[in-house]
């Protein structure tokens, strides 16, 4: 397996679409978190409390985690549409073992950054707002939730690129399932559309982010309901990948 990471490794760094989608991943942290404090620093009429500092620095996310998706579904579409995968699979022609290499080199890559970006958003937030008081113990959440979250994301797009194999197709379902989606499931009537709504992909795991409880889902376990669906994607995009032809 090291040398499938070594190669699945050497793909990522060499590629420029990864690069960018990770620069635009942290500009987009960093950026929306330098905005969203500023605007709400000069419209405060005193101090900001640290609890809304914190939850101001990471409006990022959202888009971050388009981005982050994006990503995950061109480590593996890209393959597929150059007919790359074709060498991938003479070089290891356990596929399984090729997509846990490929997994497992991009959720590291990616918690990394998404880390990294994460502390960068709340840093830059605290160094522009200055509220008189943090917990810290909530900045290490928010921050830590904040990264597995992203990384979650991407791994969802990877497992949804393995689904599908088409990149459009791939990055439009997973733009439904993280964006659109849970904000329509919002809308169902009745107890069983609140039910739908409460489990439903980015409507649970952003609860990890937010540090909030919705019902029956805290933060983590919310989390944990987001990491059943990308297991989903992930085992439903494996069984096709051993199915089909490359």
């Amino acid at each position: 397996m090291i040398d499938v990471f070594r190669a699945e490794w050497t793909k990522i760094r060499s590629v420029r679409s990864t690069v960018w989608t990770l620069a635009v991943t942290a500009v987009l942290m960093l950026g929306f978190s330098a905005l969203v404090s500023a605007v709400a620093q000069n419209m405060a009429n005193g101090p900001v409390p640290g609890s809304q500092v914190i939850a101001s620095s990471l409006t990022g996310v959202m888009l971050a985690s388009i981005s982050m998706a994006t990503l995950g579904v061109l480590v593996i579409s890209s393959e597929y549409r150059t007919g790359g995968i074709r060498t991938s699979l003479m070089a290891v022609p356990q596929r399984m073992r090729l997509l846990t290499g490929k997994i497992v080199v991009f959720a590291a890559v990616s918690l990394v950054v998404c880390l990294v970006a994460s502390v960068g958003a709340v840093g830059v937030a605290l160094a522009i707002s200055q509220p008189p008081s943090v917990d810290m113990g909530e900045v290490a959440r928010a921050s830590l939730g904040s990264g597995l979250y992203l990384t979650a994301c991407g791994l969802f797009g990877l497992g949804l690129g393995t689904l599908i194999r088409h990149t459009p197709g791939a990055i439009v379902s997973a733009i439904s399932l993280i964006m659109v989606l849970p904000t329509v499931a919002t809308q169902l009537p009745g107890q069983w559309g609140r039910t739908v709504a409460e489990y439903f992909t980015t409507n649970a795991g952003l609860l990890v982010v937010s540090g909030d409880s919705h019902g029956s889902l805290g933060p983590w376990s919310g989390f944990a309901v987001y990491l059943a669906w990308v297991a989903v994607a992930m085992i439903a995009g494996a069984v096709l990948m051993r199915r089909r032809d490359a």
